[in-house]
């Protein structure tokens, strides 16, 4: 059988089990059940749903994204017997407690699995990706009450959810939001506001959604510090005996859906609470039901906020990866032109021109990169709930930390990047919409957007993680870089000694430039140009991925196999091509360059 085109199963074999040795995990209590095994069939089922019930559907996806009609949506049925099958094989609490009806797989193991149904069909997985990141929130955060209500539902595929936390004069200041939560005697609040941008906002595919909405309660403090969290159903709560059962309407409508350029297979919405035209309980208002405590739901959301960081970071990751399998494949299979001096005879696969392996060594370097770092991460998270001591729960939180940014926004900006080049390779078959590259680039525009876009990161990167407790996240990573060229070097291996040497010094120069943009202690000036410096760091975090893959793949390139020596000449293009890249990023921050500061929008 010929390789999947959606993703590459050896690839992750590789990163989860050569690079990760994610088989010592189940030594953990928490993942005694586990074993390899169960860990490749759970990757196997995940593979077939992909192929069998997300891919065929998503240029038709595309092709038909939901309308509304006023009071309902409508939703290709290929979407439902999607997230159907995907919820009756247990993957929306995959990687929860067994105790809620989870699997308690390993986060890792659950980011490979969740990777290939992004690559497959990244518009129906989002329905998916928001449940598990809502049911997280409130096994975390809701009670037990709540946790029968809705998240259990959530794990059978009854209840899907939402989180709704932009409005329209507010976009991603959520220091401005005006939703307004007014306690009522029975315990329970009354929604009332406008939110925009909500995915999933409405939909036939389950029997209910639960939408997180953020809102104010009356006194709160002005800015975040006055956000509070809450439930607010499509349908209440029926009999109390039936978890997940539904009963009346909840005053929840949409004013309309957002026509997207991608993702077009998930609805985008603009829902209105209590505006009358639902009257639960015979009065207007949406009832909302508060998770924890007041004005802590800034904290409670970023529960799902980070989850979502990374997932849209996974996201972009898999759909960089597809186009680049398709773009090969296209490569290997194309006849066109001959090679420099050679003159007549047959047609040589495009894969043999230079530039064309050019495009893919690039495409390969970043797919490949950002899974990498996905899986990287996902064992943070799993080293971060079941480390042994503290100090090492400590450190893999900090990482994560520091990481996220990263695994939102690198995967954003590059694989998207290999997008470009797929449709590159293919040429004027790739701009057409008989190949699906063009369909790729389209979805993974949004990623740079939405959860936080590149600017955001950029921001939160700069001027919060590397500067919390004096700058601990950046020393921990310094560390962990300076631990792998260690590795590196002793390993006797001329070129792995030279990839060492170029990323220690790539990480002094961050550290120097780091400390030198806060000399000062002016935010402003400090965070002018913080694109730049999010850029440079995560290609430095990827140079230091590129050498930890090429280590782990160096004795499968020794013994001359191809997929060994493909990760040391992606590891080469990175550190020949791209961490040089920083080199001017470096220049520029360090120069204290006030060109935007300085400029008057009049003259734009």
């Amino acid at each position: 059988m010929s390789p999947s085109l959606i993703m590459s199963a050896r690839d992750i074999e590789f990163l989860l089990y050569d690079w990760l040795d994610v088989e010592s995990l189940t030594d953990r209590e928490r993942f005694t059940d586990h074993s390899r095994d169960t860990f490749d069939q759970v990757l196997r089922l995940c593979q077939d749903l992909a192929t069998t019930y997300f891919a065929p559907h998503n240029r038709e996806n595309d092709l038909h994204e939901p309308e509304f009609d006023g009071e309902r949506v409508r939703i290709i049925p290929a979407v439902g017997k999607a997230v159907r099958a995907f919820a009756d094989a247990g993957m929306v609490g995959a990687a929860m407690d067994h105790e809620i009806g989870g699997m308690q797989l390993p986060h890792v193991v659950y980011t490979a699995c969740m990777s290939w149904f992004h690559a497959a069909n990244v518009g129906t997985t989002a329905y998916a990706l928001l449940t598990t990141g809502n049911a997280n929130l409130l096994a975390v955060h809701g009670s037990p009450e709540q946790i029968d209500r809705f998240v259990r539902p959530m794990l059978e595929g009854r209840t899907m959810g939402t989180m709704a936390l932009s409005e329209p004069q507010a976009g991603s200041s959520l220091a401005d939001i005006t939703t307004r939560a007014v306690p009522q005697d029975d315990g329970t609040y009354r929604i009332f506001g406008r939110k925009m941008w909500i995915s999933g906002g409405d939909h036939d595919l389950s029997e209910n959604i639960a939408h997180l909405v953020l809102a104010r309660v009356p006194g709160a403090p002005e800015g975040t510090r006055g956000i509070s969290l809450f439930i607010v159903p499509k349908f209440l709560p029926g009999d109390p005996d039936t978890p997940g059962a539904t009963g009346e309407r909840n005053d929840v409508v949409l004013a309309g859906i957002n026509h997207k350029m991608g993702w077009r297979g998930t609805v985008n919405t603009a829902p209105v609470f209590g505006d009358g035209n639902f009257t639960p309980g015979g009065q207007a208002g949406a009832v909302g039901y508060l998770v924890g405590a007041p004005n802590h739901g800034l904290a409670q959301m970023f529960t799902m906020m980070n989850e979502a960081r990374i997932g849209v970071g996974l996201a972009a990751t898999a759909l960089g990866y597809t186009g680049y399998l398709k773009s090969l494949d296209y490569a290997r299979g194309r006849p066109q032109g001959r090679a420099l001096g050679v003159r007549g005879g047959p047609q040589t696969p495009i894969v043999d021109h230079p530039d064309v392996r050019r495009m893919l060594l690039a495409q390969k370097s970043y797919a490949e990169g950002a899974l990498a770092l996905q899986l990287y991460c996902g064992r943070l998270v799993d080293l971060e709930r079941t480390a042994r001591d503290e100090a090492e729960r400590t450190r893999a939180s900090t990482l994560l930390r520091v990481l996220t940014p990263i695994a939102k926004s690198w995967p954003s900006q590059w694989c998207l990047a290999a997008n470009d080049l797929a449709i590159q390779v293919h040429g004027g078959a790739g701009y057409t919409r008989d190949y699906d590259v063009e369909q790729h680039y389209r979805d993974n525009r949004l990623n740079p957007i939405h959860e936080g876009t590149h600017g955001i990161q950029s921001m939160d990167l700069l001027g919060r993680q590397v500067t919390l407790d004096n700058g601990v996240a950046l020393v921990t990573l310094l560390e962990v870089f300076a631990s792998t060229v260690a590795a590196a070097r002793a390993a006797g291996d001329t070129e792995l000694g030279e990839f060492a040497t170029a990323l220690e010094a790539a990480a002094g120069r961050l550290a120097a430039t780091t400390a030198g943009l806060w000399r000062d202690g002016d935010p402003v000036s400090a965070l002018a140009n913080s694109a730049a410096y999010l850029e440079a760091f995560g290609h430095i975090v990827l140079a230091w991925i590129w050498l930890e893959q090429a280590l782990a793949a160096t004795p499968r390139a020794e013994h001359g196999e191809a997929f060994g020596l493909g990760k040391r000449a992606a590891a080469r293009y990175f550190f020949h091509w791209e961490l040089p890249r920083t080199g001017p990023q470096f220049d520029l921050l360090d120069s204290g360059d006030r060109t935007t500061l300085a400029l008057d929008p009049s003259w734009l």
